[in-house]
């Protein structure tokens, strides 16, 4: 259930930034940041930290090699469904929702993968003894 509410979390601050609809922050700001700036500027510091504890966890716990490994690993899965017919790629939209999902999903495995390694391992980082 932890990793399912850390992959949501990640989807919604990808989602909140920017999506294929109308309803996203930088949409919201471009059309409306002359009026609204000093609300643009802590929405958008408020999306900066919430990208800065998602990226600083998921580079501590599993790098950036890792990172690439599980993007790596996804676009594989996802070009063995498209060569097999499950989806197309003609939809736009559709892309960008599955690039967010993927965003998504490596930001969810990278914050929850040391709680992952601990159970199958029983070790411990270094940050979580005090725990």
């Amino acid at each position: 259930m932890g990793f399912i509410i850390r992959w949501l979390v990640a989807f919604a601050l990808l989602a909140a930034t920017f999506n294929p609809t109308e309803w996203n922050y930088t949409s919201w700001v471009a059309r409306n940041f002359s009026d609204q700036m000093p609300l643009a500027v802590l929405i958008g510091l408020l999306l900066a930290a919430g990208y800065i504890i998602y990226l600083r966890a998921t580079l501590r716990s599993i790098g950036g090699f890792g990172m690439l490994l599980v993007a790596a690993i996804i676009g594989a899965v996802l070009w063995v469904l498209y060569d097999y017919g499950v989806f197309t790629l003609r939809n736009d939209a559709a892309m960008v929702w599955l690039g967010l999902v993927t965003l998504a999903t490596v930001l969810g495995i990278g914050l929850s993968w040391s709680h992952v390694r601990r159970r199958l391992s029983g070790q411990s980082d270094m940050d979580d003894i005090g725990d």
